[in-house]
């Protein structure tokens, strides 16, 4: 294989966070003036931007190796295509931590309905029919499922569902709609698709390297770089109120045996507590600083 190729979403909620990931992990493109496809210009690594509901397909029939793409999206196309093809797969290489939403059933505020198995006989209206009927299966309840395209939480006061499964992230459009989740179907974010199958070495050797820069990328914007002088003495105290620090750099002070300067790479949140801390233990000249790139 001589480029990769990799799907994002080209608008909507993950193509901003999709295409600045790239860019982050090193990845420069020549911009198409039609805008679906950009070449790579340091990496022989090309960027497709396709509809987000295209991009699973797209893994699935190999004419992409590598996708962005939210997971509700990917399960729910993905037992689309199983229905013709029970053989086709998509391999989840990483989760992304951006993109989060929760596909919830919800109901009337005044409905009797308090959990997935008040259904029973019931009609329920999503964008999200397969994932709905695995979920359904998975309960044991049968209701009939109606599929619809938008304005999926209208359809309880149009008469047409008596119950809606639909994407959440504030919770807000239900309530506008006097609408209450009662159960959630899944959780979802955007996560790194590959395509089934092997690709050649070089192929192969290309994704890891993709994948270990996202990864550091990810590591980064987690992470904070600590600086500071202590007692010597204090060492091992201050070292352990260091949140998700390993081993410590220490270094002499000029002219001060009895102190120490330390250097950590703090892999969780470093909060005013943990200053306060490090200072109740006699740390001084705190200093705490983003991390832009990092490669474990």
């Amino acid at each position: 294989m001589n480029r990769l190729q990799i799907a994002i979403q080209k608008s909507g909620r993950l193509a901003d966070k999709s295409l600045s990931l790239l860019e982050r992990s090193g990845l420069q493109f020549a911009r198409s003036k039609d805008k679906l496809f950009w070449f790579g210009r340091n990496l022989p690594v090309d960027l497709l931007l396709v509809r987000d509901d295209d991009i699973p397909r797209l893994l699935v029939e190999n004419v992409c190796q590598l996708g962005i793409v939210g997971e509700n999206v990917a399960e729910e196309k993905l037992l689309e295509v199983q229905q013709q093809r029970p053989e086709a797969r998509l391999e989840s290489l990483l989760r992304l931590d951006f993109g989060h939403c929760r596909l919830k059933l919800a109901v009337p505020e005044d409905s009797d309905i308090d959990s997935i198995h008040g259904l029973a006989g019931r009609r329920l209206a999503t964008s999200y029919p397969q994932l709905v009927r695995r979920y359904l299966a998975e309960n044991s309840v049968e209701a009939e499922v109606v599929m619809l395209n938008g304005a999926v939480e209208i359809a309880p006061s149009l008469g047409t569902a008596d119950a809606i499964v639909d994407l959440v992230s504030t919770g807000t459009t239900l309530r506008a709609n006097h609408l209450k989740a009662v159960a959630e179907v899944m959780s979802s974010q955007a996560a790194l698709y590959r395509c089934p199958g092997r690709l050649d070495d070089a192929g192969e050797e290309l994704m890891a390297k993709l994948l270990t820069r996202i990864q550091g990328v990810q590591q980064a914007a987690e992470s904070k770089y600590v600086m500071l002088h202590a007692p010597r003495a204090r060492l091992a105290e201050i070292s352990a109120i260091l949140p998700g620090a390993e081993s410590p750099t220490v270094l002499a002070l000029e002219g001060q045996d009895d102190r120490v300067a330390i250097h950590a790479v703090c892999t969780e949140q470093v909060f005013w507590e943990h200053l306060e801390e490090l200072k109740a233990a006699g740390a001084s000249a705190v200093l705490v600083l983003p991390v832009e790139k990092m490669l474990a």
